[in-house]
């Protein structure tokens, strides 16, 4: 009667489940390498698979104690919760430095006026906080890579919150030419919070997210617009400036919460600090942490600049640095140049006040009004329908077709503004523009580091950001001359 019974188990599959992380090979298995199976008093045995001479054992079979993860392997188990929310808050407000480059747009008007500059000092004093950037960025780099993260991150915002509050209270043109340009070298280092917060990330989630801390740039320059609003009027532009650095002045208060990355500890030895660090998450997340050691991963050599020039990456390379020049050109001159287009006056009817049109020299000037500023407004709040109609169509029609689609209808709305047009038309005109622009922008973002592998990754998005640089570089003095 038993062999029958075991006859009758033998057409099914046994599977022995267990906790994540539990080894399936009993202590108590035998040499010979034979197992059995327990089913309500029925014993049946399990014939052993002997491995080649040399051959890993599976994971799932290995001893827990010999069990080893890396930190990119704890983030993906952790998943994504309770802590990555509140590192998405606070690396935005970092991100939120749009404050200090939305506040050219109102700064240059009121200085020109101010101070009777011409226009070439008015470009210069904006194209001076893009040359802080483009020289500082490699610095920053190098820092964070070599005392962490967590460490460039701060100095950088502390940098620039310093500067940012010293520059309402330069006395002439030259000190503030030179603070704005001490301002924009603090700003080389913010992107290093992007950095610290992708290696927080897991996988499935890291794109998305990427885009979704956009979002506080488009906060940046919204809030920006409504503290000019209410400042300017009353206080002038000295306190805009130093009240402009307040996000970054939050940032600093908290960033004792911001843990340094954990793969950047591992990378420099301190394998405790890592694993404390990746405890607190999962404690956080309410998720387990992997069982076994946290070694180190397997480092790939670092790309060389000849890599980008191989006949497989020329042609994309050269592209891509295109793009990005032709993005940032057009995203900082549009924002720009929305300013004076609504100071334009009457010209082909722009303006709804009915007012004699004269011929304008460098030195005249006009400060902004109550409806600068409202339909301002209007046109920065279109950052936010641009990252979400991208986020909403990136992964159904892809990344190369979202930036075509984005910078054909940007093309279009731009060439519109040459028609004479009414005041209501042009805000409509600027706003759909600096939606599609700002969201072709985050797809480029999306889009670059996934066309080069892993060992030319950092160095292509690294040189397609500073051709990015070199285009909003030369803007003020096409939009602002």
């Amino acid at each position: 009667k038993k062999k029958d019974l075991h006859a009758g188990f033998c057409g099914f599959r046994v599977v022995k489940f267990r906790r994540t992380g539990e080894s399936s090979r009993s202590d108590e298995d035998g040499i010979s390498g034979e197992h059995e199976v327990q089913i309500e008093g029925v014993r049946t045995e399990l014939e052993p698979v002997e491995l080649e001479d040399g051959a890993a054992v599976p994971k799932e079979f290995a001893n827990p104690t010999d069990d080893t993860f890396m930190v990119e392997d704890a983030v993906e188990a952790i998943g994504f919760g309770k802590f990555q929310w509140k590192l998405s808050v606070i690396t935005g407000l970092a991100w939120a430095n749009a404050m200090e480059m939305m506040i050219l747009s109102i700064l240059a008007p009121q200085l020109h006026c101010e101070w009777r500059l011409p226009s070439w000092k008015v470009a210069l004093l904006t194209s001076v906080v893009f040359v802080g950037m483009m020289s500082s960025s490699t610095l920053w780099g190098n820092i964070s890579d070599q005392y962490g993260r967590k460490t460039g991150l701060k100095i950088s915002v502390l940098w620039t919150l310093y500067y940012g509050i010293l520059s309402g209270f330069a006395p002439i043109y030259s000190w503030i030419l030179v603070l704005r340009g001490l301002v924009g070298f603090g700003i080389g280092g913010v992107p290093q919070s992007v950095t610290l917060y992708a290696e927080f990330l897991p996988m499935k989630a890291r794109a998305k997210c990427i885009l979704l801390i956009e979002v506080f740039w488009a906060l940046g320059t919204v809030f920006e617009v409504l503290l000019a609003v209410v400042v300017m009027p009353t206080l002038g532009w000295r306190w805009l400036l130093i009240l402009s650095a307040l996000p970054l002045l939050l940032f600093a208060v908290l960033c004792f919460w911001l843990p340094e990355s954990a793969r950047y500890d591992v990378l420099s030895g301190n394998q405790e600090k890592a694993l404390a660090t990746l405890k607190r998450i999962a404690t956080e997340n309410g998720a387990p942490m992997p069982l076994g050691k946290l070694v180190v991963s397997r480092q790939e050599d670092r790309g060389k600049m000849r890599d980008l020039f191989t006949p497989h990456f020329r042609w994309t390379t050269l592209l891509l640095w295109f793009i990005w020049f032709s993005n940032a050109f057009s995203y900082y001159g549009l924002v720009l140049l929305t300013t004076e287009l609504f100071q334009a006056g009457d010209v082909c009817s722009i303006s709804s006040r009915r007012q004699e049109v004269k011929a304008k020299c460098s030195l005249t000037c006009e400060y902004l009004t109550e409806e600068d500023y409202t339909d301002l407004l209007w046109t920065t709040l279109s950052e936010f329908p641009g990252v979400l109609v991208t986020l909403w169509i990136i992964d159904r029609i892809g990344r190369k077709k979202t930036m075509a689609l984005s910078f054909l209808v940007f093309s279009f709305c731009s060439l519109l503004l040459f028609l004479c047009v009414g005041r209501n038309v042009l805000t409509v005109l600027l706003f759909i523009a600096r939606a599609f622009i700002s969201g072709g922008f985050q797809a480029a973002y999306v889009y670059t580091p996934e066309v080069y592998p892993t060992a030319t990754r950092a160095l292509g998005l690294g040189t397609c950001s500073g051709m990015a640089r070199v285009g909003a570089l030369i803007t003020p003095f096409i939009a602002q001359v």
